[in-house]
């Protein structure tokens, strides 16, 4: 696996668009409807130690009209290809992250080609296997997904509310099926489909970006290390 540190240069967004940008991909983490009411409030607690002010406020997701309304326009690709990562972070994209995906994509006015190379990763529920154009290259095989890899290589993390989150909800480590565990409850379960996700190096690399932003920055990242 590459990696590929953040710019220098790159501009943080300020708390307001951070919340902004996290109520957004709320609305991404829950689309296959596998969170339960408690694993919600649980997230949104998450989101809530950083904005105190928002306790005992609605902290539903955005709609992808209400973020396209608030969120700033240099900061929308970063936010899709965020969006990206959060609906893959399980090691299964379903039809209903794809079909939100593509509506924040609309939404956003962005229209990126390589999202639609994400489709050949759906996974159909019933079978828990990805779709041919997931599977692992084999020798001779032109990389379809290559393209899509580059554009997620290019995130830039950009505060560190959005950091924290990306580092909560993408695992230390996923050989294995496992649950994941915050605070003492459970906030997902990780079926055993990492290694086959053709996206995986690019979702590890997000949260070692994420660990290095928060590090640089005087944070201390021992509690996401395990």
């Amino acid at each position: 696996m590459s990696s590929h540190s953040m710019p220098t240069s790159a501009r943080e967004c300020s708390p307001q668009q951070a919340k902004v940008w996290l109520q957004g991909l709320l609305g991404i983490a829950w689309a296959d409807g596998e969170y339960s009411p408690e694993e919600q409030r649980l997230i949104e607690d998450l989101i809530r130690s950083d904005w105190p002010e928002v306790e005992g406020k609605d902290l539903s997701p955005l709609s992808p009209e209400e973020l396209a309304a608030q969120l700033q326009p240099e900061l929308r690709e970063d936010f899709l290809r965020t969006a990206v990562m959060t609906a893959i972070a399980d090691g299964v994209y379903s039809k209903a992250e794809d079909r939100l995906l593509q509506q924040f994509a609309a939404a956003l006015g962005l229209e990126l080609p390589q999202l639609h190379l994400l489709k050949t990763t759906l996974v159909d529920k019933g079978s828990a296997a990805p779709s041919p154009g997931g599977a692992p290259a084999e020798s001779g095989y032109t990389d379809l997904l290559a393209p899509l890899r580059s554009w997620l290589d290019g995130i830039q993390v950009r505060n560190p509310q959005v950091a924290r989150f990306l580092c909560r909800l993408i695992p230390a480590r996923c050989p294995f099926e496992r649950d994941v565990v915050l605070f003492g409850r459970k906030v997902m379960h990780i079926p055993p489909l990492c290694k086959l996700n053709p996206l995986y190096d690019q979702v590890v690399a997000l949260r070692f970006r994420a660990l290095s932003f928060l590090a640089e920055r005087g944070e201390d990242i021992s509690q996401y290390i395990g």
